[in-house]
Order: C-alpha cells, then structure tokens, then sequence
C-alpha cells in the first residue's frame, strides 16, 4: 500500500514538471530576480530560465534586460565567479574552464578577461598539486604507462600540456 502511494506520489510530482509553468512577465521577473540574487548566473541560463516559465521571446528578451539594468544579472561578473569557483573549488584547468564559458554563451572577451584573472603560480601549483594527488592512487607500475595516465589525467581537468610537461619535468614527476 505505502510503495503505491510513494509511486502515485511520484507520478504527480513527475508529471507537473513536463508541463512548462505559466506565469505573467511580472511574477517571472520577481522569479527570476529572486533566482538570480541566488547566485550569479549568465545571460544564456537566465534566458533558459525565462523560457521554463511559459514565456514568449519578445517577454523573455524584455526581461533580460530589465534584470541586465538592474544589475541582477552581468555576464562580466558571472564569469569572474565562474572562473574562481572552478578554478579554487573544483581545480579546473583553463581549457576546461572556457569550454564550461563557452557552452553558457559568454562573450570570447569577457571569457579571456576571467582567465587572465588567474594567478600563473597558483595555476601550475594547482596542476602540481592534482598530479601528486592524482599519482597515489594510481595503481600502475610500468613507468611510462603511468605517466601517460597522470598526463590523460591531467588534461581531462582542463590542464595545457606543455604546462603539465613543464610541472612535471620541474618536480621529477616525469
């Protein structure tokens, strides 16, 4: 009897989330104010936002502006923030990181302005920090197959290679 009322409950929790929401541009502002002061976020999720709420695209575009003038939403100050959270948290490197700008529709020059915001020391002892991490729990014996892994490794968190050569090389991680 509970497992079908959990699975009823389940449906209509399900089913209302396939319908998109309606709402008038006024209460869609406040929503997406409200969502916005939250944490920052890009022009391309506030857009993707608005369109969840059932808006049109003429409403959609009033609205980012509106939350573009006062100042709920600026796509310099998003990428900043998404640069240091990936950066400082997550341990992104910087291709990672402008892919991850890049799919949000941020502009190529704000992207490069966040990039450069990185300081160059902190970036290869975060490359040199992930590899020594990463190198403890590789389980590999031959030499070069392990290098190879600590490389592949190391690009796939966003790293430059001649960067990870040059970490590695400088630490004899090589």
């Amino acid at each position: 009897m509970l497992l079908i009322f959990y699975e009823f409950q389940q449906l209509i929790m399900n089913s209302h989330k396939d319908k998109p929401l309606i709402l008038d541009k006024k209460t869609a502002l406040l929503k997406a104010e409200s969502w916005c002061a939250y944490q920052e976020r890009s022009q391309q999720e506030a857009r993707n936002k608005l369109y969840e709420y059932g808006l049109h695209q003429n409403e959609v575009e009033d609205l980012i502006t509106e939350l573009i003038v006062t100042n709920f939403l600026n796509e310099e100050r998003f990428a900043m923030a998404y640069v240091s959270g990936k950066f400082n948290i997550k341990k992104w490197g910087k291709i990672k990181i402008k892919q991850g700008l890049k799919l949000k529709k941020v502009p190529d020059r704000l992207i490069q302005k966040a990039l450069n915001s990185i300081d160059g020391d902190k970036y290869l002892a975060n490359i040199l920090a992930t590899a020594e991490k990463k190198l403890k729990v590789l389980a590999e014996k031959d030499p070069l197959k392990k290098k190879y892994k600590l490389i592949t490794y190391l690009q796939s968190k966003g790293f430059e290679k001649d960067l990870i050569f040059d970490v590695l090389k400088a630490n004899n991680l090589s």
